[in-house]
């Protein structure tokens, strides 16, 4: 178990951080459940502290009554899902990372903000994960966790090493027939009329197997890179190597949270897995991306009278099979706060929404024209079956987010150029003032959300904008099991724009 040894944690949903012991000038905000290390002693009502990588003084007040909470961080990865879960005893897992860096047109994956929470936050150069999963075999999904098993040779991150306790996976792999050298999702059985997947990947032997060059049988292209880079990755507490596991319904919870005490707990409610003559298959969903997505992993995130429901990709056929795989149960995924399924497509039943009911629905999106997600009609559909609670004449919930959304960009139009003159000769700096940057030419890649091949393009810098700053989209929730707080970030000055509603379980 992780121990940022913090001294304090904040008790008020919302927090500034001024810059000195008095006065207005704020030096940034911290947000409910903020861990925070005492650097010197009281004045003014106000203490000194280091909080989420900045210095500063906070109210006393502020921290009264603070405890740590369970915090899901729903972080803006463009096209994709990535999801942190720090538990109130400090243990932390990852699921999905979105496309890997290299293919995001910022640069960043969720491996970046996991850095940032464990370097900065918690001021650690070494990353230690209690659980890793992957929802299933997609990019989107599985890249940026690549990029965090990288991490001592990713230039781009601060911490030096990761270590994973345990990785898990859906079982459903992109695979090469041994035919043809096509991918595939492999052998099926069919029973009944209907076609099942049985060629699943399953443990650490399952995978050595499927990383076998020589083997009949071989993981295909980018899965199985990533996998073979889960199979090099170590434990923290022994150093031996990462155990891998496949989940589904029958696993019933997350091994290592079951339910115990008042900690909190994770339900496994699929995919929903079929024993074909003594061997676990997983439905045919229609076509191979499709039948993927639907075979995702179903979490749900108990804490408290709290529930969080994750759903990876799920899509309209998956949905309906878990709507009756849990007839007479559909309680099971009710929820405060739910992912939505498969970044807004609208390829989602509304049934299922229904058996959700949640009170808070967060869109993880930003995959540009391709695929035009969030579909306006899943934003309507998530706060039509959402749970209705109203005060007066205000509705407190539903709540619906998209990271899409919730990102920002301040942007400027550039007003003069100077150059360095020791690029053209040693007479001091050259300047080119507004009215001749129409002679300017900048030539610029752009890499579009999803794609591997960056577009070189040309502009002249008249026609051309700065990006002054970004607000990345990142979602946050916490919970101390009874209130639930959901917050996304103001453009304007950094503060926190949050609601709070009462869990109802």
């Amino acid at each position: 178990m992780f121990d940022p040894r913090f001294d304090a944690f904040v008790g008020v949903h919302s927090a500034r951080l001024f810059a000195e012991s008095s006065g207005r000038t704020t030096a940034g905000f911290l947000l409910w459940g903020d861990g925070v290390r005492l650097t010197g002693q009281a004045r003014n009502g106000r203490v000194p502290v280091r909080s989420r990588g900045r210095s500063g003084w906070v109210e006393e007040s502020a921290l009264n009554g603070g405890k740590s909470l369970l915090e899901v961080y729903f972080i803006d990865v463009g096209q994709g899902d990535g999801v942190l879960i720090k538990t109130p005893d400090f243990r932390h897992i990852m699921i999905d990372g979105g496309h890997p860096r290299q293919m995001q047109n910022t640069g960043k994956s969720a491996a970046d903000f996991v850095d940032w929470k464990f370097f900065e936050d918690y001021g650690s150069d070494r990353i230690e994960l209690d659980a890793m999963i992957a929802s299933h075999n997609d990019l989107d999904h599985y890249g940026g966790l690549a990029d965090l098993l990288d991490a001592a040779q990713e230039a781009e991150l601060d911490a030096k090493s990761i270590n994973v306790e345990a990785f898990y996976h859906a079982g459903i792999s992109w695979w090469v027939d041994p035919d043809t050298g096509r991918r595939t999702l492999g052998e099926t059985i069919k029973e009944d009329g209907d076609t099942y997947y049985v060629q699943l990947l399953e443990d650490r032997r399952s995978a050595m197997a499927a990383l076998d060059p020589d083997g009949r049988h071989r993981l295909q292209g980018t899965w199985g890179d990533f996998i073979e880079k889960v199979a090099i990755s170590a434990r923290q507490k022994t150093g031996r190597p990462t155990p891998i596991a496949r989940l589904s319904h029958l696993s019933k919870h997350l091994p290592g949270f079951a339910p115990r005490g008042d900690g909190p707990a994770i339900a496994v409610l699929g995919p929903i897995e079929s024993n074909l003559r003594g061997r676990p298959g997983l439905p045919r969903l229609g076509a191979e991306s499709r039948t993927a997505n639907g075979n995702s992993i179903l979490l749900r995130l108990d804490y408290g009278r709290a529930r969080i429901l994750l759903t990876g990709d799920l899509n309209k056929d998956s949905q309906r099979l878990l709507l009756k795989a849990y007839a007479g149960r559909r309680l099971e995924f009710q929820c405060d706060v739910a992912k939505a399924c498969h970044h807004g497509s609208e390829d989602v039943s509304f049934a299922f929404l229904q058996a959700m009911a949640a009170s808070a629905t967060v869109i993880s999106s930003g995959d540009a024209e391709g695929h035009d997600h969030p579909r306006p009609q899943i934003v309507a559909a998530s706060g039509a079956a959402g749970h209705l609670t109203v005060d007066g004449d205000e509705i407190i919930t539903p709540l619906v987010y998209s990271t899409e959304l919730a990102r920002s960009v301040s942007l400027g139009r550039p007003g003069a150029l100077e150059i360095d003159r020791g690029l053209v000769d040693e007479n001091g700096p050259m300047r080119i003032e507004t009215a001749d940057l129409h002679k300017v030419v900048v030539e610029f890649t752009e890499t579009k959300p999803g794609d591997l091949r960056p577009r070189t393009k040309r502009k002249r810098l008249s026609q051309a904008h700065v990006v002054a700053g970004l607000v990345y989209g990142l979602v946050n929730v916490r919970t101390d099991g009874d209130t639930i707080l959901t917050a996304t970030m103001n453009e304007n000055d950094g503060s926190w724009s949050e609601k709070s509603f009462p869990s109802r379980f």
